[in-house]
């Protein structure tokens, strides 16, 4: 990847960051641009509450959850990291990496490899969220790498920050939650698992150009899928969810 130094460039995606209408909008677009800068794998932005405790405001699969729970319940890895100090934490190994031993061979079991985390900060200084990158495969980071993490990272920290007004975390907090409830009814209506349902979800998002909040949104309100169609899978051909 080489870095998207450039001012111009970086200006217009922070207007793009500052025209997300919402937190859980805002979350998106820094994941989603993100993910493809890195041609990671997976990403996701945590936020940090009190005590410790991670939320996941948005992330690009159920892996990035995943990883964020074992950060919590296991009270170590990047988010959770007391030695960080404003640098972007990278690991190309994370099998032989001393800093989270636990929590890195949980993920490596989970078919990651390395990850990439930088922090998001507020006008005082004080880290408000964490986005974490990862590839399932070793990644050898380039200092391209680490400036764009560096610079977009401030970009995205104003954004996000903005965009919190009095209830703004809570906005993008229940956004995930509305798309948990929205996965839970699929299980329970077409016997998928929460991997499959979802890419379900996903997949209506990306095909209709439509936000995934607002696909859950309108599964949540009919307790149903917007329409009736085959869902295709990948891994294992097609099956219907009529």
């Amino acid at each position: 990847m080489v870095a998207e130094s450039d001012a111009l460039a970086f200006a217009k995606v922070a207007q793009t960051l500052r025209a997300a209408k919402t937190p859980l909008a805002t979350a998106e677009e820094i994941v989603d641009y993100t993910c493809k800068q890195l041609d990671a794998d997976h990403a996701g932005l945590t936020v940090l509450r009190a005590k410790r405790r991670l939320e996941t405001a948005t992330a690009t699969d159920p892996l990035v959850e995943r990883a964020d729970r074992l950060q919590e319940g296991l009270g170590e890895g990047p988010c959770l990291d007391r030695s960080w100090r404003h640098e972007t934490l990278t690991s190309t190994n994370l099998a032989d990496d001393p800093r989270w031993p636990r929590w890195a061979a949980e993920v490596c079991a989970l078919g990651v490899a390395s990850v990439l985390a930088c922090e998001l900060t507020n006008v005082k200084d004080r880290r408000i969220a964490t986005i974490n990158v990862y590839w399932n495969q070793p990644r050898t980071f380039t200092t391209d790498d680490i400036a764009f993490a560096n610079i977009f990272a401030r970009h995205a920290a104003l954004a996000l920050a903005q965009s919190m007004d009095a209830a703004g975390l809570n906005v993008a907090l229940d956004g995930r939650k509305l798309i948990g409830q929205a996965q839970g009814i699929l299980i329970a209506t077409y016997d998928l698992d929460p991997d499959r349902a979802f890419e379900v979800l996903r997949r209506f998002s990306q095909d209709r150009n439509i936000k995934l909040r607002d696909v859950a949104e309108e599964i949540v309100a009919t307790r149903r899928l917007p329409t009736t169609q085959t869902v295709e899978d990948g891994a294992t051909g097609t099956e219907s969810v009529d």
